[in-house]
């Protein structure tokens, strides 16, 4: 790599992680970063887990360590999130550079609207779920089959669906980046032995996701929601920009 990789790889990183625990979207950016850096797409995909392990394992520490856990909420989503991120890593490690490529641009039109319509949590939901214990499995095991697959975007339908349950932002994402942890333990794996992993700017790339990751829980906590409703607005429109081309 050169200087310049690095830095970008090291800014994208810390920019895409303090972004990704406020609010998701953070590997939109990162992704593209290590095409640019000369990785391939489907092992950008893969060492694009690198980061998002640093990050969420910095962000789920200082969250506890600031007295915000969601360990007891993200048990009942915990299973089927697991079993569809390990379906859609295995799926998605068999593709080829350009039918990846292909697949993700397709999947990228949901991902849109989601981007267009921000989520809201409900002022009035109670109980510890809205959704029966059927649906919620369904949804978490989609939501895992995305995050195992792609990982681009998941904090957002995470969001969007802990909303369902009424809770406010800080713990809501204190539990999305618990949740993400999970699916890229399962994912990472499966890329690693498929060798879909580019350990040099990988490496480089989870130094600043890691510092982004911390940084992002403390302002959260510290802030709560009138900070992180703000960074979520942001973040959905810079997705709907990417995604639509702008940038």
């Amino acid at each position: 790599m050169d200087p310049s990789d690095v830095i970008l790889l090291l800014a994208g990183g810390l920019v895409a992680g303090t972004v990704n625990t406020m609010a998701g979207g953070g590997s939109i950016l990162t992704v593209p970063l290590l095409v640019l850096a000369g990785v391939p797409g489907n092992v950008a995909n893969g060492s694009n887990r690198v980061g998002i392990l640093a990050s969420t394992t910095m962000a789920a520490v200082s969250f506890r360590r600031l007295g915000v856990s969601g360990v007891s909420r993200m048990l009942p989503v915990l299973l089927p999130v697991v079993a569809g991120s390990l379906t859609g890593s295995i799926l998605v490690s068999r593709l080829a550079d350009e039918t990846f490529e292909r697949a993700f641009g397709i999947l990228m039109v949901p991902l849109l609207l989601l981007a267009l319509r921000p989520p809201r949590v409900p002022q009035a939901a109670e109980g510890p779920a809205a959704w029966s214990t059927s649906v919620t499995a369904i949804v978490f095991f989609c939501v895992g089959c995305y995050g195992g697959a792609f990982q681009a975007g998941i904090g957002l339908l995470l969001v969007l669906a802990l909303s369902r349950s009424g809770l406010d932002l800080v713990v809501a994402n204190s539990i999305k980046v618990l949740v993400i942890l999970a699916v890229t333990l399962t994912a990472l794996p499966v890329f690693i032995v498929s060798g879909r992993i580019d350990w040099g700017p990988a490496l480089v790339l989870a130094l600043g996701f890691g510092t982004g990751g911390a940084v992002g829980a403390h302002i959260t906590v510290g802030g709560g929601e009138r900070v992180v409703r703000p960074v979520l607005a942001v973040a959905v429109l810079g997705l709907a920009g990417r995604l639509l081309g702008l940038w």
